[in-house]
This record gives C-alpha cells, sequence and structure tokens, in this order.
C-alpha cells in the first residue's frame, strides 16, 4: 500500500471538516435534552433553533426544516407521510428512495439519465395529487435533472416534488421549485447519522408525533447538527477547481480508451462515471485499490456478486460492468488526479 493512498469516493462521503468538528465539540458540552423545559434544556434548544435559522439561511430555504439521521430517513418520512394519493419515482433514484417508494410508478430516463418529460406527464393523476420523486444528481453519473422543468409539469397536475438533493446540497442551490427536499451532512463535509427534510409547509405531511414539531420522533442530536450547519457554513469555492481537475481527468482518460458516461447531459463538477473497454468494474476496483486509490463502481455488489447497476440499466447503457464511479472532494489535488490517470494507464494496458 502506498504512503499516501488517494481518496477518490467522496460522493459515497466525505471527510469530516475541521470546522464541522470544532461545532460538533461545543455540542457535546450542552448535553441537556432540548426538548426539556430547565435552563439548560432550554439553553439546548435556543442552539437547535439557531442552528435551524443559519441551516435555513446557508440554503437559502423559506419553508420548514425536519431534522433526521440522514437521506434515507429523510426519504422515508417525506414520501411515506406525503398527503398524496399517487407516488412516481424516476428509475435512477438512489436505491433509499426506491424502496421507500415500493411499487411506485417508475418514471423512465433517457440515454442521458435525464427523466422524459413527456413520460412524466403522461403518468401524473391530477385527480390522486401525484408526489414526484426526483433526485437533483444522480450519484452515478454526476448527472443534474432538469427540476424546473420536472416542477412544472408535477404542479401542473396540482402535484408534490419531492427533490432528493443529498448529492447537490452543500455544492448546488437547493431547487426552488422543490417542495419537498432532503440531505444528508456526510455528502458535504458533516457528521455521519444527521440530515434534514426540508418541507415548503407542514401541512404537505401528516404527523407522526414525537420532536421535531411533532414530525420525528426522537431526542435531536445537538452536536451532530451543529457539525452539520457548520459544515454548510464553509462555503463551496473548492467546486471551481475540482471542475477544472475533473475536465483535465477526462481529456486524459478519453486519449487512454476511456468512454463517459452521459457525457454530454449537465452534470455537477464532482462526479464522472467512466467506462474501461474489456476490463470489468470489479478488476479496476481490485486494482487501483491496491495502488491505495479508492474510487467505485457504477455497480453494487450484491451477496458477493456484481450485479449491474439499476442506474446505467435504466439508461439503457450497454456495458455496465465496465464502469467506475470517480468522485472529487475539496481535499482532491492536481497531484492525485495525475496518479490517478497513470494507474488507469497501467490498468488499461
Amino acid at each position: 500500500m502506498p504512503q499516501n493512498p488517494i481518496y477518490l469516493d467522496h460522493a459515497a462521503t466525505t471527510p469530516l471538516l475541521p470546522e464541522a468538528l470544532l461545532a460538533m465539540q461545543d455540542g457535546w458540552r450542552m448535553w441537556a435534552n432540548p426538548s426539556s423545559p430547565h435552563a439548560a434544556g432550554r439553553a439546548a434548544r435556543a442552539a437547535l433553533e439557531s442552528a435551524r435559522a443559519r441551516l435555513k439561511a446557508a440554503l437559502g430555504w423559506q419553508g420548514e426544516v425536519i431534522f433526521t439521521s440522514g437521506a434515507s430517513e429523510a426519504l422515508a418520512l417525506g414520501i411515506g407521510r406525503a398527503k398524496c394519493g399517487q407516488v412516481l419515482v424516476s428509475a435512477v433514484e438512489h436505491d433509499a428512495a426506491l424502496r421507500a417508494a415500493g411499487d411506485a410508478q417508475r418514471l423512465d430516463v433517457g440515454a442521458d439519465g435525464l427523466v422524459i418529460l413527456n413520460s412524466t406527464k403522461m403518468h401524473l393523476d391530477d385527480t390522486k395529487r401525484p408526489l414526484a420523486v426526483v433526485q437533483q444528481v444522480n450519484s452515478e453519473t454526476g448527472v443534474v435533472q432538469n427540476i424546473t422543468e420536472i416542477s412544472e409539469a408535477v404542479h401542473a397536475a396540482e402535484g408534490v416534488l419531492l427533490c432528493d438533493a443529498a448529492q447537490g446540497a452543500g455544492k448546488l442551490d437547493i431547487p426552488a421549485e422543490a417542495d419537498m427536499a432532503v440531505l444528508s451532512a456526510h455528502k458535504f463535509g458533516g457528521p455521519v447519522g444527521v440530515g434534514a427534510l426540508l418541507v415548503r409547509d407542514y401541512a404537505l405531511l401528516g404527523p407522526t408525533g414525537g420532536q421535531e414539531r411533532g414530525y420525528r420522533g426522537g431526542t435531536e442530536s445537538l452536536p451532530l447538527v451543529l457539525g452539520m450547519v457548520a459544515a454548510l457554513d464553509a462555503g463551496n469555492a473548492w467546486l471551481e477547481n475540482a471542475s477544472v481537475m475533473r475536465e483535465a481527468l477526462t481529456a486524459q482518460l478519453i486519449e487512454n480508451g476511456a468512454e463517459i458516461v452521459a457525457g454530454e447531459a449537465l452534470r455537477i463538477p464532482t462526479i464522472a462515471a467512466y467506462r474501461m473497454p474489456g476490463k470489468s468494474s470489479a478488476a479496476q476496483l481490485i486494482r487501483f485499490d491496491g495502488a491505495g486509490i479508492a474510487v467505485s463502481a457504477g455497480s453494487a455488489c450484491s451477496s458477493g456478486s456484481l450485479k449491474a447497476s439499476h442506474v446505467l440499466t435504466a439508461m439503457g447503457y450497454a456495458h455496465p460492468g465496465e464502469v467506475i464511479r470517480v468522485s472529487i472532494g475539496r481535499e482532491t489535488t492536481e497531484a492525485e488526479i495525475a496518479r490517478f490517470v497513470a494507474v488507469w494507464k497501467e490498468i488499461r494496458g
């Protein structure tokens, strides 16, 4: 194993930012339950509500915020408690959204990974107040959905749009057209185990009882919330550099036989999926890991066998078993990208 491992799997999780760690340390010292009526509890509640206001300001969100344990719980809450009769979910959503949606209607996507709008309109039923669940950014390909156009179709049917913003939050603006959105702190430098469901109006959801205005049970974790907000406050100025590195990486890999998945679509600067013709994803991961480089595959391991990615399959991609994902973070350097390209060349042969 090389002395300096290279981490290019930021779409899976990101290193904890120092600002987040410091904020969490302050939070651990505020040990009281925010729901308690005594002075210590009131102080914790004040800190929690201040963090809620800061999160809304950082995201430019005008609605309400329900703190959760992450995006998966937020999706389950938003989908499961929405006051809607019909649920539709894009075929390339994260597994957490697909699980929460169950047997809901799947919205087709094209070869570029974008939801086919005439398909969306075809299945919307304004007699059942539809709930459409569409991600902002795909975690495997980096494709950015056209949320504005999708929202127009959904709202024309008097429906509700839930946007999975887990990969976009902290990097891109939360879509202003969304009625609900979810985020997870560990995707943008915050701690694991905390996220949020943003909701335009509590009236969109059926209450469940407990904390968070009665919409989510469980004592709020003030330290994790403070860490999440501090990570958001750190900003995203580094994205410009990430974009430059991603474009340089793509150009070099194309020169060395790579195929770019959804290369013509609008994609977030931090994520790209590359095919190495003739080399399986599993073989590539083993070789890169042996060289001290952490990346992931465009397909998921299940019970020890390689299963085709549902995202690439929904896109009609012909070679899902030869794709890997490279995801860049604020700590990524040009030297690390150069090392990745060198190892790619070795594997490609």
